[in-house]
């Protein structure tokens, strides 16, 4: 089966302090993004930065930036709707406005390292049946066991549409740590049909991308889950890492879908 890599550029923690190759603005993140779909990612998943580096959720940039990777090539675009701990959800829920293939939708409220990643009960209910109206396929991110109960209510209650995909994230302080014990757990919980990759962070992103591809998953690359390409040497483009996954799905002899190939495969018409 096809692999569907996703680009991930940016996040919402690292700088530049951290990395002086870490995108932020809006120009910064298209060219990126382009290099990496010529490296194989099919989908693109977007944060957005302020002037002065800071996450946020403002539609002109966020716009900007949706413009600027579609003059350069034909990605798929999902955003998030996380941005950063200290967005209101408010200004979260309204990034889906501007109608991007794919949103990320997270359904639980959580500690997130020495922070709170706030994602109150009716406000994700909220979130979902816009994302419905609007056609914007949901990427369930789930970082514990809890997290998939809470996304299975939401489709057992009408406002998830099958087949549900989801993003298992592993390595957050707050949530399950990374380890292919816990990644085996989740995998073993998921609908028969469902679409999913692994999001390890740090350390364990190689290990378990790994992993996650020889169970039959999809995979996440960039600098939002690791600035680094090896130990003690950083990645100096997302398109490292993009080519990183792409040699290990084609060590397992799994081909890496193409943009129209992920499309149908996620079931984006």
């Amino acid at each position: 089966m096809s692999v569907i890599i996703t680009v991930a550029p940016t996040g919402p923690i690292a700088s530049k302090a951290d990395s002086p190759h870490l995108p932020t603005q809006p120009e910064e993140i298209a060219e990126h993004v382009a290099r990496a779909h010529a490296a194989g990612a099919a989908v693109a998943h977007l944060h957005f930065r302020d002037a002065q580096d800071r996450p946020t959720a403002d539609l002109t940039i966020a716009r900007r930036t949706m413009e600027a990777i579609a003059e350069r090539c034909p990605i798929l675009i999902q955003l998030s709707t996380g941005v950063g701990l200290t967005v209101p959800f408010e200004e979260r829920e309204a990034l889906v406005e501007l109608a991007p293939q794919m949103a990320t939708l997270n359904p639980c409220t959580m500690s997130f390292a020495d922070g709170e990643f706030r994602n109150p009960p009716a406000d994700v209910r909220r979130l979902a049946e816009r994302m419905r109206e609007l056609g914007v396929k949901p990427e369930l991110e789930v970082y514990d066991t809890g997290h998939l109960d809470a996304c299975l209510r939401l489709r057992d209650a009408g406002l998830l549409e099958g087949p549900l995909q989801f993003s298992i994230v592993l390595g957050v302080n707050g949530g399950m740590s990374a380890t292919a014990e816990n990644l085996m757990t989740m995998v073993r919980r998921l609908p028969q049909d469902a679409i999913w990759q692994v999001i390890a962070i740090g350390r364990a992103n190689l290990e378990l991308t790994a992993i996650g591809l020889a169970l039959g998953g999809n995979c996440r690359a960039g600098l939002e889950d690791t600035l680094y390409l090896r130990k003690g040497e950083l990645a100096r483009d997302n398109s490292d890492l993009v080519e990183r996954a792409r040699r290990l799905a084609t060590d397992l002899d799994r081909p890496v879908a193409s943009v129209d190939e992920a499309r149908v495969l996620l079931g984006l018409g």
